[in-house]
This record gives C-alpha cells, sequence and structure tokens, in this order.
C-alpha cells in the first residue's frame, strides 16, 4: 500500500497561486489513479481534479481553467498547480491513490485563501 506525503499549502490572497505536491512511498506508482479532494469546514468531501496512470485528467467545474493536475512518475510525485485562487477554495487538500479497488490517503494540507 502506497504512503502519500501532501506540501505546498499555505495562506495566499485571493488571485495568487499555489502548487501542491503529493509525495509517495513504495516501489511502483505509475499504475496509480492520482487524485485530488479538498474539504472545507463543515462541507462534505470533494473531488477537485484526478489523472489517470496514461495522464488523461479530470477536473471539478468549479476549478476548471484555474487548476491543473499533473504527476511526475520518475519522482513519484503528483502536483496541482492552483491559480487564481478565489477565498472559496479555502479547505484542506487531500492526495488520494486509486489502484484494483484500493484507495490511499494522505494526511491533507491547509490552503488558505484570503479576500
Amino acid at each position: 500500500q502506497v504512503q502519500l506525503v501532501e506540501s505546498g499549502g499555505g495562506l495566499v490572497q485571493a488571485g495568487g497561486s499555489l502548487r501542491l505536491s503529493c509525495a509517495a512511498s513504495g516501489s511502483i506508482f505509475s499504475p496509480y489513479a492520482m487524485a485530488w479532494y479538498r474539504q472545507a469546514p463543515g462541507k462534505r468531501r470533494e473531488l477537485v481534479a484526478s489523472i489517470t496512470s496514461a495522464g488523461g485528467t479530470n477536473y471539478a467545474d468549479s476549478v476548471k481553467g484555474r487548476f491543473t493536475i499533473s504527476r511526475d512518475n520518475a519522482k513519484k510525485t503528483v502536483y496541482l498547480q492552483m491559480n487564481s485562487l478565489i477565498p472559496e477554495d479555502t479547505a484542506v487538500y487531500y492526495c488520494k491513490a486509486s489502484l484494483m479497488g484500493r484507495d490511499s490517503w494522505g494526511q491533507g494540507t491547509q490552503v488558505t485563501v484570503s479576500s
């Protein structure tokens, strides 16, 4: 089972940018489908973006055109580039790895966007 560690969160003003990273441990990474989720206070966890093992991507409507998910299999890392941030993007962001019906989650990284 892969272990995931997120980093890159922080406090940013509206209109700013952040890049989140999710580093995976373990002997394999490339077959995993990877995704970023977020959970704001009092709200359900929601899918932000996902990327398949082949590099296909999918985005929530709320972040399309602003966020970009990518992966570097050699570094066993998935990224989330977040541009034009708005206060509604404030949440804890989680990384998830999926393979053969099994999911692994990271501990999350806080992103706070001030107005």
